[in-house]
């Protein structure tokens, strides 16, 4: 798996949660969602990706978009 489908993985699977747990705990999970979305918009303008940085420290092989 690259780097970009980890990451890409990594976002689908937080705004899932955050909804899961929205809907099942409280509804002020939904900001996890949205949190994601922001971090997703922000990565695109600026190319700087947090999960990007920590997924490339554990030694997943770089894609074409996070390098």
């Amino acid at each position: 798996m690259t780097l970009d489908r980890a990451v890409l993985a990594f976002a689908g699977f937080v705004v899932l949660l955050g909804l899961a747990l929205a809907h099942f705990v409280h509804p002020y999970w939904a900001g996890l969602s949205a949190f994601a979305g922001l971090n997703m918009i922000q990565a695109a303008f600026t190319g700087i990706c947090p999960a990007a940085m920590i997924f490339k420290k554990l030694g997943v092989k770089p894609g074409t978009a996070f390098r």
